[in-house]
């Protein structure tokens, strides 16, 4: 059987889980997946490292390369360690080799490190006033290793697809991670109602971190510069694929960015590939006030020229499925519902019972 070639877009957590998934099926499919991951982050560990160093982002690219790495034990090693972020060390403590050190933190709930909660922005880094006053000066202290050795890889290779490639190697990843750009862009919104003592006023908030926890409505969205460069292997991997995914993700910071980035919405909407969504299961602090039909809304907004071919939803997140489906039915598209979320309530998917819902419907002929 021929190979299936798929190309999912996103960036963090939301691209991370569409890529665990496609993994589930990609024994059975045969699938040939490429990544194509937003370079838009500004926050935590990767902020830090963008405005220090220069260059790409490296968290959300980390996070696909870890959700691609290889099953053999050396590499799944490899990929926790990627996923290993620095703890602040309290003032007093000796180097690292003065005393004996103490025993590493490990979460036994949850050994894959393709599934540890590690994010982009830093997760766990943050320490109050008087925390940090008890702290040694350490420039290490949040940064995960993979952020590190992706900034060293792109910095001695002088190009971050190489470098890619190269830690996709050392991950034995299955699939290929590329950046939708080879330079880094910024995120910017007008969003309603960002002060609560002003709720129509409409301010711009830059920077996607900012955007991504804002407590007021986006408006609109916009890059910056506004036509960045699009990786050229990024459009030579959708002229030849046979399916684009689409979410799940933050809709206006990992998934619509996107459809903003001018040479990858023409090369998104020529291809003959077909073309699939995955909704999230619940709204984000970006998305609040946004039903779920209009996170479909909001792709023809950005790109008015966008067809679908389906769209994969829970039927528990739906609820009320019929303004799903003329959402759906306006981008040309079918919805597809599947019980796709982790039991137990958490909004999170499950990468294999995701897997599962995709099985068939990438499997499908024409």
């Amino acid at each position: 059987m021929t190979a299936r070639r798929v190309v999912a877009f996103g960036g963090g957590h939301g691209l991370s889980a569409s890529l665990r998934a496609l993994r589930h099926c990609a024994p059975e499919l045969d699938l040939d997946i490429t990544a194509v991951v937003t370079v838009g982050d500004d926050g935590g560990s990767s902020g830090r490292l963008r405005a220090e160093r220069g260059g790409l982002p490296p968290g959300d690219l980390r996070q696909a390369l870890v959700a691609l790495a290889g099953d053999h034990p050396a590499t799944r090693r490899s990929a926790g360690l990627f996923q290993h972020r620095f703890a602040a060390v309290p003032a007093g403590v000796p180097p690292l080799g003065e005393a004996d050190p103490a025993p590493a933190a490990t979460d036994r709930r949850n050994p894959d490190p393709r599934d540890q909660g590690a994010n982009s922005q830093g997760a766990g880094a943050t320490v109050s006033g008087a925390e940090r006053a008890s702290i040694r000066a350490d420039g290490l202290a949040g940064h995960a290793v993979g952020n590190l050795v992706l900034c060293g890889l792109m910095e001695m290779l002088g190009d971050p697809v190489a470098a890619l490639e190269h830690a996709g190697a050392m991950l034995g990843t299955v699939g290929r991670v590329l950046p939708m750009s080879r330079q880094p862009v910024g995120i910017e919104a007008q969003v309603r109602g960002v002060d609560p003592a002003a709720p129509d006023e409409v301010r711009t908030v830059r920077g996607q971190h900012q955007v991504a926890v804002t407590t007021g409505r986006v408006e609109s969205l916009r890059l910056t510069p506004s036509a960045p460069p699009a990786c050229t292997e990024v459009i030579e991997a959708i002229r030849a694929a046979d399916w684009l995914i689409f979410g799940p993700g933050s809709w206006y910071t990992s998934v619509l960015p996107h459809l903003l980035v001018p040479q990858l919405a023409d090369a998104i909407v020529s291809t003959s590939a077909r073309r699939l969504v995955t909704l999230n299961l619940a709204a984000e602090k970006e998305t609040l006030g946004l039903s779920v039909a209009d996170h479909l809304a909001a792709l023809h907004w950005y790109l008015p020229e966008l067809k679908v071919d389906l769209v994969l939803a829970d039927a528990k997140a739906v609820g009320d499925p019929e303004p799903v489906e003329r959402a759906a039915e306006s981008l040309g598209a079918r919805l597809v519902l599947a019980p796709v979320a982790v039991t137990g309530g958490t909004p999170r998917h499950d990468p294999a019972a995701l897997g599962a819902a995709l099985v068939p419907v990438l499997g499908a002929d024409r």
